[in-house]
């Protein structure tokens, strides 16, 4: 309980520390992009505190030239500092309108662009996600959690059907991407954080021009398949074999991923 007593006072001072920085980089970048680079400092510095370590699986999935959706599964508070960390791209998040209301955190998401989403107000929601639309359009990715919420356990909730729609309407693909270990960190309803190991994921994109309103849940099925395919996995294996250039990571050391040429992927 004294290590979890330390790890919350220090997320608290970098948060002060981080997001005041965040803050006054928002007056130099209008744009965002400075601020986001930034809070991956706050994020990387809260999973060393925590002794947490990440590995990145599907690396070249990623394309930063253009915008997509990224719908990461929720199993706990640690995968936002997992993403901000890691998710090597330039992304704005849909975040519960709950965060924005934090003394300082609130300011400095909101300063950095991210996108306060209430689904308790269907109007509300539907203006969060044209503004998501917008930035979209503008060449920027966002980055919404599927399922709204966190789950108790390591299986999938219900999806929401919001960021279905936004993709949908922008004509812009779905990247699944899968956490799998934060679950076992800091698990739903629990105050205690353990250190551990992590994997993030990131799958192929899932194009959306063949789908249409009519075929939305089809959309829905076919990401969500694709995430519970890779949970399944990783429950039956506690290594990854690697695909597309990247070798086998073990767990319980110090190791990240390593692509086919040896250099460290995070």
């Amino acid at each position: 309980m004294i290590r979890t007593l330390f790890i919350i006072a220090y997320t608290v001072l970098a948060t002060v520390f981080w997001g005041s920085i965040v803050i006054l980089a928002s007056f130099i970048n209008k744009n965002g992009r400075l601020p986001h680079e930034i809070a991956r400092f706050w994020a990387k510095s809260i999973l060393w505190a925590s002794g947490v370590k990440v590995a990145v699986i599907g690396f070249s999935n990623l394309n930063p030239a253009s915008p997509c959706i990224y719908m990461p599964n929720h199993r706990s508070n640690f995968d936002i500092p997992v993403l901000q960390a890691y998710l090597a791209v330039q992304f704005r998040w849909l975040a519960k309108a709950e965060l924005f209301r934090i003394p300082l955190f609130g300011q400095a998401i909101k300063r950095a662009g991210y996108i306060s989403i209430d689904r308790s107000n269907r109007e509300a929601a539907i203006e969060s996600l044209n503004t998501a639309a917008k930035m979209i359009k503008a060449g920027m990715s966002v980055l919404i959690f599927p399922e709204g919420t966190r789950s108790h356990d390591n299986t999938l909730r219900p999806f929401k059907k919001g960021g279905f729609v936004l993709a949908l309407n922008t004509g812009v693909p779905i990247v699944p991407v899968i956490i799998h270990g934060t679950g076992g960190i800091m698990p739903k309803k629990e105050i205690q954080i353990k250190p551990g190991n992590v994997i993030l994921e990131i799958a192929a994109p899932v194009q959306t021009a063949n789908y249409s309103k009519k075929t939305r849940d089809d959309l829905m099925e076919k990401v969500r398949s694709i995430m519970c395919k890779s949970i399944e996995l990783q429950r039956r294996k506690h290594s990854t074999s690697a695909s597309g250039g990247t070798i086998t990571l073990k767990w319980g050391c110090r190791e990240f991923q390593k692509d086919n040429k040896g250099k460290a992927l995070c």
